[in-house]
């Protein structure tokens, strides 16, 4: 007996009779999707699903692992809790229908049970009768914000198991009576979803400060931007359905106009900038009252919403009575930390490593580029405009903010260029707004595209027309702008799943940042393996962090400056601000730091570098891919695993040649390498490492398993035309056709999918093929039994 036959003869009966399906308010979700199902790619990524999760009054209550009946009764019970603590599951099981044996995860407690507990039986194991009067509200609240469903007007929806985690914490938080709440998720996993699931559920409950059941909430949404409030509002939409009014946009100009601020409604939508409108920016709130909002969600709220040194925090304090939910994508570091001393620990944490090897993010690779001008010291042979140190080595930090060479930066915006899909939408960070804008100018003048627009700019000097850009950008129906420049501005809050590569041209010192960027490209979209990050800076230095992605880390103190000069130019407020997240960062007015803005700023140097310079210029590029353990690894390793697991693919060389020898087989390893991670990509990346880009895959996975000469595919194709006599002269005239297209393109042009397309670029029409060469069936028979001899043609 199968598993599947255990299951409906055993185990679904069982759950019948303690009530599950039949008592109302209970459900069983069978398969239950923990990582992504359609997202493939990843090394060793494996589909896990729950076999059975138990669901009652909407809360995820308890979760079976099932075996085939003559298994060993507890054969699953590793899964079953692997899968409990991922769901965030009190109670597990492991049977094989015959006997079940059950886990309490909390206590740490497990052993035989009878039988499975019923819906109520379960819910009281999890949440056992209060006896204190103030935690049967507590309670009684629960159990009334969760009995509203997710809203699901396609009646697919279904969240993520981490989205449903976060959700649940943060519901729970809010009926136990917290007033700060933190969720760190990283980029792309959806805050806004759970934002928006949070509020549906608050507001169909009448949950309010008063806690009366009487009205629904008043509920504020505060962004650092107006694309990430809009972006908001429109996630927001199920409310429309409700009520067109239940939604605000809370806008200066519109305030302005009315000469009042907006207070019908329940779901508000600003940017803080908009509480900023006082005497010099000061903080201003109209005729809001302090009390006026139940609920606000701060996005992105490591930016400076709890920042002790940022009048953003004013904003939070007036509405200190509000139940305030910070949203952020970084684990606590040196400058975040007043963000965790303001709102405490998580509720609920999901790494960026979680989300890639889960398949809801987009593994990356990393290039790593070094040039013979990362450092400059002068000689007298290069023209100088400006005041230089002769005695100064300049490094990264200080060019294009202190030193600006045109030829580094044109022969650095060469190399990337001639490596990018010039097709895929990529971002490329600059080291000022200045800086951005030369680098646009470049990439136009260097790009295969003529449309003017191909490349723009999107920086604070931007403004309505980077917006314009930045939204083009973010259409997936859109092809212009392709790339856009930046300098801070598009560190966060980014969503164009399209985006493929990351250029990294201006040191990244602060991790929150470098992982804010890194997310930009995680975003998961149709053919996207992966994306590629292009670092010119030596930004992958941050990998070697054991906790880039690891555990909060206590705020490491640092000696702040006196408030004085020191003044962002972003944000406007006293360095370290928790706008700019490098604390040493120079002034991008007068480049000092603390800033001197009332002395005469410094101009900036410019150099022209020698004829001879200019020609030595070089470089050296290294490729690192992602690791299942949440870094990258070199090539090396990379090639080390592949020989490693070749093994298990095929047994000898012999085999090896009789898979690639047919399409069908052929494709088959190819999805069985992609499985364990040996992408598309990644292996079109291998065949560069070893120098076998003129090459067939098949004789670079020779050459790594078993260390056979690389051949290329113009000897292999040239060989094979000499054992094409079995067939007459117009078959072998397509077929000499085929292995052109073979030897332009690569292997892929053998694939019976491309009989048709190959047909028709020959002999114009599929009618015209068939005239010269027979029916489609020989056709494809001579297409795929030539293929043998290519194969065969070096062993010949």
């Amino acid at each position: 007996m199968n598993e599947a036959q255990t299951e409906f003869e055993y185990i679904d009966p069982a759950l019948r009779e303690a009530g599950w399906g039949t008592v109302e308010g209970s459900r069983i979700f069978k398969q239950y999707p923990i990582t992504n199902k359609e997202k493939p790619g990843v090394r060793n990524y494996s589909q896990l699903r729950a076999d059975y999760v138990l669901i009652f009054k909407n809360r995820n209550l308890g979760l079976i692992e099932a075996k085939k009946r003559d298994a060993y009764y507890t054969s699953g019970l590793g899964q079953a809790k692997d899968y409990a603590e991922r769901l965030n599951i009190r109670y597990s099981y492991a049977t094989n229908g015959l006997k079940i044996y059950g886990v309490d995860m909390e206590e740490g407690t497990e052993g035989d049970v009878s039988k499975f507990p019923s819906p109520q039986e379960l819910w009281d194991m999890t949440f056992p009768p209060p006896k204190e009067e103030y935690k049967v509200e507590i309670s009684d609240w629960k159990e009334r914000i969760f009995s509203v469903p997710f809203e699901d007007r396609s009646g697919t929806w279904q969240p993520r198991y981490y989205q449903n985690n976060a959700i649940t914490k943060v519901l729970e938080a809010i009926a136990e009576k917290k007033s700060r709440i933190l969720l760190t998720l990283a980029t792309g996993t959806g805050k806004t979803a759970i934002s928006f699931r949070i509020a549906w559920k608050l507001f169909h409950a009448k949950w309010n400060l008063k806690r009366d059941g009487q009205r629904s909430p008043r509920i504020l949404f505060l962004a650092d931007r107006n694309i990430l409030a809009d972006q908001a509002f429109n996630s927001f939409n199920a409310f429309d359905s409700i009520d067109e009014n239940i939604k605000v946009r809370i806008e200066p100009s519109e305030i302005r106009k009315k000469g009042r601020i907006p207070k019908n409604g329940s779901i508000f939508f600003t940017i803080f900038r908009t509480f900023m409108s006082g005497p010099n920016d000061s903080p201003y709130f109209g005729e809001y009252e302090k009390d006026f909002f139940d609920f606000i969600i701060i996005d992105e709220c490591h930016r400076g919403g709890a920042n002790d040194e940022s009048s953003w925090r004013a904003i939070m304090e007036y509405f200190r009575p509000a139940v305030q939910l910070g949203l952020t994508a970084t684990p606590r570091r040196d400058v975040n930390g007043d963000t965790y001393k303001y709102f405490g620990e998580p509720v609920y944490t999901y790494s960026l490593k979680q989300g890639i090897n889960d398949g809801f993010l987009t593994p990356f690779k990393v290039k790593q580029i070094s040039t013979t001008i990362d450092e400059y010291e002068f000689t007298d042979d290069d023209d100088v405009e400006g005041e230089i140190e002769t005695d100064r080595k300049y490094t990264e930090a200080d060019f294009n903010r202190i030193i600006e060479i045109k030829a580094r930066e044109e022969y650095r915006v060469k190399l990337f260029m001639e490596r990018i899909n010039q097709k895929q939408k990529t971002l490329v960070f600059c080291a000022t707004q200045i800086h951005a804008a030369a680098i646009r100018d470049l990439i136009n003048q260097y790009a295969d595209s003529k449309n003017p627009n191909y490349c723009h700019r999107v920086t604070a000097d931007d403004h309505k027309v980077g917006e314009k850009h930045l939204r083009d950008f973010q259409d997936n129906e859109k092809s212009i702008p392709t790339i856009l420049t930046t300098s801070k501005k598009l560190s966060t809050g980014v969503d164009a799943p399209e985006i493929r590569n990351i250029v990294l041209l201006r040191p990244v010192k602060s991790m929150v940042e470098f992982k804010q960027i890194v997310g930009r490209g995680t975003r998961l979209f149709d053919g996207k393996e992966y994306f590629t990050l292009f670092d010119f800076v030596k930004a992958h230095e941050h990998f070697k962090d054991p906790e880039w992605d690891g555990e909060p880390l206590e705020p490491e103190p640092y000696e702040k400056r006196e408030k004085g000069k020191a003044i962002c130019n972003t944000c406007g407020q006293p360095k370290p601000c928790g706008c700019v997240k490098e604390p040493d960062a120079l002034c991008e007015v007068c480049n000092n730091d603390p800033c001197v803005c009332d002395e005469p700023p410094k101009k900036i140097i410019k150099v022209t570098l020698s004829d001879n310079k200019v020609r030595e210029l070089d470089s050296m590029v290294k490729t690192s891919f992602w690791s299942p353990n949440g870094t990258p690894i070199s090539a090396e390793q990379f090639v080390k695993q592949l020989f490693g697991d070749l093994p298990t693919l095929f047994k000898n060389e012999d085999e090896l040649r009789k898979i690639w020898s047919l399409p069908s087989t052929r494709r088959k390893l190819l999805e069985e390498l992609s499985e364990k991670g040996y992408t598309h990509d990644q292996l079109e990346d291998l065949r560069k490492l070893v120098h076998g880009e003129d090459s067939d895959l098949y004789d670079v996975l020779k050459y790594i398993a078993y260390e056979k000469k690389l051949v290329s595919r113009s000897i292999r194709a040239n060989r094979a035309k000499i054992h094409l006599n079995d067939y007459n002269p117009k078959q072998q005239e397509f077929l000499n056709f085929v292995l052109d297209q073979y030897v332009k393109d690569g292997v892929e042009e053998l694939d019976d999918s491309k009989i048709s397309p190959l047909l028709i670029l020959k002999y114009r029409a599929i009618a015209d093929a068939k005239r010269e060469l027979g029916d489609i069936t020989s056709i494809r028979d001579s297409f795929i039994g030539f293929q043998k001899r290519l194969y065969e043609g070096e062993a010949s």
